[in-house]
């Protein structure tokens, strides 16, 4: 089983003697914003709201840790090795449950299949959601920073592929990009954790694509709705973007341009927060056959009339 804090445990942000040589490395074989991305951070919130510690919404009531996503099902079965972010001993472990299993079979196993590093000191790291069968560490075993310690999967209590890392000091959690008890609210204020801080961002893009319908969700979280090529027959041709942490009147600007020019275009307004979410648009084949050549889709994120993200892609039609 794997050692975690008690349920009860109340959200206490009184700040930790700080070890100034405790750092974390980055826990994932990925990079962020090309293969992988922030989902949530740590709420900083000690009432019943919740805050990320830029003071925005990249959370939820009650999250004690950090949770680096892959954008598809399909990104986790190709596999994506878990890091430890620091040195220690390996102090718990499990594995075998299932991934993508029923949140209600998780029998306050919420973690899933992961491990639990004592770095000394009072300080301790726990990894969640980890792909069955492949933790490869034993408990005593003692880890180097670096060291492969399983696969990013779905386990546990997880609607998507990520590891959710934690990081407790004395059994109290730490929030490792701004460990302090008061938030500045800035990064570039902001005294981390980490040897080399990843870059905050506030929501984003996970995926371009075209298809000759609009796709199913679930077709797009698993990394199979982008069928490109596609056949100058096709009944339709259709650009979506796939997007996470995403706030009300919020817009996604989503375009698709053709050899012979626009083919079609629109402003998608978002009426409500989501953790992740998808909008497309397209157009019904009219003529014969849609023109050969390459069309260019392009996806944009705006918030407040500013650019949060941006993808494009090229379709071929033959």
């Amino acid at each position: 089983m794997i050692r975690r804090a008690a349920a009860a445990l109340i959200l206490s942000f009184a700040s930790p003697v700080l070890a100034e040589d405790f750092q974390l490395g980055f826990p994932l074989d990925c990079t962020l914003g090309q293969d992988c991305y922030i989902q949530q951070y740590m709420d900083r919130d000690p009432g019943q709201g919740f805050r990320d510690y830029r003071c925005a919404g990249l959370s939820y009531d009650g999250h004690k840790g950090t949770d680096i996503a892959l954008p598809s099902t399909a990104a986790m079965q190709a596999g994506v090795t878990v890091h430890a972010a620091a040195a220690g001993v390996v102090i718990g472990r499990r594995d075998g449950m299932a991934d993508g299993a029923p949140l209600t079979e998780m029998n306050s196993r919420e973690c899933g299949n992961g491990v639990v590093i004592d770095h000394g000191d009072g300080w301790e790291s726990q990894y969640c959601h980890m792909k069955r069968g492949s933790v490869a560490v034993t408990e005593g075993q003692q880890i180097a920073t670096g060291e492969a310690l399983g696969q990013v999967g779905q386990s546990g209590k997880a609607a998507f592929p990520h590891l959710h890392l934690s990081l407790r000091r004395n059994g109290q959690p730490v929030d490792p990009f701004a460990p302090a008890e008061n938030l500045s609210c800035s990064e570039a204020s902001t005294k981390t954790l980490w040897k080399d801080t990843p870059p905050y961002r506030p929501g984003g893009l996970i995926a371009l694509g075209f298809s000759d319908r609009i796709p199913a969700y679930a077709t797009i979280k698993a990394g199979q709705a982008d069928t490109r090529p596609l056949p100058s027959t096709a009944p339709a041709l259709v650009v979506f973007g796939f997007s996470y942490g995403t706030q009300a009147d919020d817009v996604l600007r989503l375009k698709l341009i053709g050899p012979e020019g626009v083919v079609v275009q629109k402003d998608v307004h978002l009426d409500r927060a989501q953790a992740q979410s998808f909008r497309a648009i397209g157009k019904k084949r009219q003529a014969e056959l849609w023109p050969a050549g390459e069309y260019k889709g392009t996806a944009t994120l705006l918030r407040g009339g500013a650019v949060i993200d941006r993808r494009s892609g090229t379709l071929t039609v033959r």
